[in-house]
């Protein structure tokens, strides 16, 4: 849920539209005549991962079409015939049972809908208060409510018995009111634990005991090809479920278009669309492994996920104190290749001069920074921090990400052909920042 801009152009929490289409599966009957088990999907054009706010929300404009489900005809086992003993092993789905739905039964009852509400004031010039304003245009001056209330919908769910709900920070970021809605129809009152809007975690709490908790698995093991499973509120649409595969892990902030998160993403194209925020992504076994968030604007089964080894790092510190502090540096990288060293130094008005072939480039040093204040410069090239040799901007955010504020970090760099070690010590992301 998002309240302002396009949440995926420029990191404010405007929804941004997508559609997602998937193909059928096929298997053989053993007297050589083809079947097919048609599989419907719901295809939406949607502007977020989450249901906008009515008002200032694009994501209200969406219409979502859906598709009439289709009978499927009875197989017996006896009749299919496997393409290999190995395949047919792997393959969690056979005649008499949907691993989908199993999972769905398992874990659908941890999945909850979150309803938010804030009041937004209105801006008014200052003249439209102005007596003398008024004289001239007395009672044909229209009227502009001072305050008007935005509401908004998205997805969570539950981690622990006790209440505790993972949902995305965009959901519930600066509302007034929380109302959890579970599936077996009872609502409660949420109150907001902590949110994180460098990663868009947030932790909401109700006043239950015995809730069903969903079971946390291992993103870390992730691997591209695995069966993806959503459910969500997508569009006002609750218990919603789409299915498809991990299309790609570690996609950076900048590759999704969010610059400002600091998350390794999840790829998916299972169907993402608003309202899910906050949902689960589920593997096969029914263990959640991401927290869906994010799509890009104009493409089709491209969505993104929390890994749930993130979520949880950083839900466990909101529910603790309420925040996060996430160490930074203040500089700004770029992945060095040749084809960068040639532009920067094929480019009159710049005033860099990359001489090193390997590396991370540091384009801009922020004034005041731990960067800055340890001595690095707009020039230099990181080629190792701690003892790991880096080649990537990805390898250095995420090793002072997993250092802490206050500690020690060793740099090496090359500047003007030679070899500098700096020690850096990371300061707390800047609050105004996020």
């Amino acid at each position: 849920m998002q309240t302002k801009e396009s949440y995926l152009s420029n990191g404010s929490r405007e929804p941004n539209n997508i559609e997602y289409n998937f193909s059928d599966g096929k298997a053989a009957k053993s007297d050589n005549s083809s079947w097919q088990k048609p599989v419907t999907y719901l295809s939406l054009v949607l502007l977020g991962a989450s249901v906008s706010f009515a008002g200032s929300y694009l994501g209200s404009q969406n219409k979502a079409s859906s598709q009439p489900s289709i009978s499927q005809p009875s197989i017996s086992q006896a009749s299919i015939v496997p393409v290999t003993p190995k395949l047919e092993a792997k393959l969690p789905i056979t005649a008499d049972t949907n691993f989908v739905t199993e999972v769905v039964d398992k874990v659908g009852p941890a999945v909850v809908r979150i309803d938010s509400s804030r009041t937004v004031k209105n801006d008014m010039p200052a003249v439209f208060d102005d007596p003398f304003f008024r004289q001239f245009f007395g009672s044909q001056l229209p009227g502009v409510p001072r305050e008007r209330v935005e509401n908004g919908t998205g997805s969570g769910f539950i981690i622990n018995s006790d209440g505790q709900i993972l949902t995305n920070a965009h959901v519930v970021d600066g509302v007034d009111t929380v109302t959890v809605t579970l599936k077996d129809g009872r609502t409660f009152k949420g109150k907001v634990l902590g949110t994180d809007p460098v990663t868009d975690v947030a932790v909401v709490k109700i006043e239950a005991d015995n809730l069903p908790a969903i079971r946390i698995g291992n993103s870390d093991n992730l691997k591209p090809g695995e069966w993806a499973i959503a459910i969500g509120n997508p569009l006002g649409l609750d218990n919603t479920v789409t299915t498809g595969i991990i299309s790609a892990t570690g996609r950076t902030s900048s590759q999704v278009g969010v610059p400002d998160k600091r998350v390794s993403f999840i790829q998916t194209d299972a169907a993402i669309n608003p309202g899910n925020s906050g949902g689960p992504l589920l593997n096969a076994a029914g263990e959640v492994v991401g927290m869906n968030t994010a799509i890009i604007q104009g493409a089709q089964g491209i969505g993104f996920a929390i890994p749930i080894n993130t979520a949880q790092r950083i839900a466990s510190q909101l529910a603790t104190s309420g925040k996060v502090e996430h160490p930074y540096l203040g500089v700004q990288m770029v992945d060095l290749t040749p084809e960068i060293k040639q532009r920067i130094n094929s480019d009159p008005n710049s005033s860099l001069t990359v001489d090193e072939d390997n590396g991370v480039l540091v384009v801009k040093v922020i004034p005041n920074s731990p960067a800055a204040k340890a001595g690095l410069r707009a020039g230099d090239v990181i080629q190792k921090i701690g003892d790991r040799s880096v080649t990537d901007a990805k390898t250095v955010q995420q090793t002072v990400e997993d250092s802490r504020v206050g500690s020690n970090l060793q740099l090496q760099v090359r500047r003007n052909g030679q070899n500098v070690s700096l020690t850096v010590r990371p300061g707390a992301f800047p609050t105004a920042q996020q």
